[in-house]
């Protein structure tokens, strides 16, 4: 008869990962005198337990060492990966670090429009007037003007340059590319500040304009110089003459008239070379006078009423006459071509109300200038009459900035123009008592009312 299956304990059935130290030993057990038909078969059940226990013992050493293999196989992993973290963790703070101090503007927008990433840079150039406040978290917080021009990158290639209203003479270079991820696609913006780029192209397309100018202008003042110098010698004999009164005053003024182009003459071939100007103590009141007796005659016969209202009798700044007088003129004849059919000029000055500077200012009711123009009135060559060189306007700033002044434009069409000087006021020495204190209370005027 078969032997029977025998059924182990439940103590040998207990899990492999928590064993024992050593494999349990089982003593023999104490049965009590069997009978002589069942010892045969107890002693066939006693061997398949030895048996049973001894390669259950065998496997539980070699489970063991297999589990101690696979533990130091997953520390060792475990290790590598923890290496692996770190420098992980190393490189992006690198990376960080970088991508904060880059001087150009990163910006990193997801397909939704949300912003995952902008740099110290991108939030300069993107929202300068942000302030402490957060930056926007979505492409819809940045400004119209902006995105429109993130928008024109992202749908052509190539970088892309605006002048943005972020501040005066702000241009911005924008730069697109795709991150494709998965289900979606992020885009990367590179952003450059090419203001002081633009600056200097056009620091340097002036100069160009202006080497080319002078070399013209120096050829066309030595043709000029000659037959000057012959009228102002018919104008002396002339004035020697035995003339009338009025033929003597016509004389003196054309003698002026000569004198002042003499005198422009030498300054456009000086231009380039931007010699020091004569420094003497003007009478700004006398200049404004002078300027508008002088253009008198001229103003009546193209039916131009030049209105003369100043407060700037007796103040005085170093300067060369001859050169502020060529700046009046210059601007009083523009407004004299500006109205062919006559009208109305106002010349006026005073000083500001900090009593650091003086403005004077020309007025005229000419049909104005265009707002694409009004930047380039003041460049070497640039003019809108026919004919003309183009050298009036950029010869009235040079002698301005010369004289530590500014000269500016304001326009609009229809409504004439208005060219305003700005000069410093040269301050007196502390305790020397030279100081002037200037009289406001008379307001000096010609052909026009009197404010008192």
């Amino acid at each position: 008869m078969a032997p029977a299956v025998q059924i182990l304990p439940v103590a040998m059935t207990t899990s492999l990962f928590t064993p024992p130290a050593r494999a349990p030993s089982f003593p023999a057990p104490d049965f009590p005198p069997p009978v002589h038909g069942d010892e045969q078969f107890l002693l066939q059940a006693f061997s398949s337990f030895a048996e049973a226990a001894g390669s259950l013992e065998h496997s539980y050493g070699l489970l063991r060492g297999e589990v101690s293999r696979l533990r130091c196989e997953l520390e060792e992993s475990n290790g590598g990966l923890a290496r692996s973290l770190e420098e992980n963790r190393t490189m992006r703070q690198h990376l960080d670090r970088i991508l904060e101090g880059l001087p150009c503007g990163v910006l990193v927008v997801a397909e939704n429009g949300e912003i995952s990433r902008v740099n110290p840079e991108g939030r300069r150039l993107l929202a300068p007037d942000n302030g402490p406040e957060p930056f926007p978290a979505h492409i819809s917080g940045i400004g119209s003007e902006l995105r429109e021009l993130l928008d024109q990158a992202r749908a052509q290639a190539g970088e892309h340059e605006q002048k943005v209203s972020n501040g005066p003479e702000c241009w911005l270079a924008v730069r697109h590319a795709a991150l494709p991820e998965v289900g979606a696609q992020s885009s990367v913006f590179i952003l450059r500040d090419i203001s002081e780029s633009k600056r200097l192209e056009r620091a340097e397309q002036r100069l160009l304009r202006e080497q080319a100018l002078g070399e013209m202008s120096a050829v066309l003042a030595h043709e000029i110089r000659n037959p000057l110098g012959s009228l102002e010698l018919f104008a002396g004999l002339l004035a020697e003459a035995e003339l009338s009164r009025e033929s003597r005053e016509w004389v003196e003024q054309m003698q002026a008239g000569l004198r002042s182009l003499a005198a422009t003459v030498n300054n456009v071939l000086n231009f380039h070379c931007r010699p020091e100007a004569a420094s003497a103590p003007t009478d700004l009141g006398q200049l404004l006078d002078w300027a508008h007796d002088f253009l008198a005659p001229l103003a009546r016969r193209a039916r131009v009423k030049i209105n003369l209202r100043h407060r700037l009798a007796g103040v005085m700044i170093p300067g060369d006459r001859h050169r502020l007088e060529q700046v009046l003129l210059n601007l009083l004849l523009n407004g004299v071509h500006a109205l062919p059919g006559g009208g109305w000029m106002e010349l006026a000055g005073g000083t500001a109300p900090d009593g650091e500077s003086v403005r004077i200012t020309v007025r005229d009711t000419g049909p104005g200038i265009d707002a694409e123009c009004l930047p380039k009135i003041f460049d070497p060559g640039f003019s809108t009459r026919l004919g003309s060189p183009g050298m009036g306007l950029a010869v009235c700033r040079k002698i301005v900035e010369q004289h530590g002044g500014a000269i500016t434009a304001a326009s609009r069409p229809g409504q004439g123009a208005v060219f305003t000087l700005t000069f410093p006021l040269a301050r007196p020495s502390a305790g020397s008592g030279s100081g002037r204190k200037i009289d406001r209370g008379f307001e000096s005027t010609k052909d026009g009312e009197v404010a008192g």
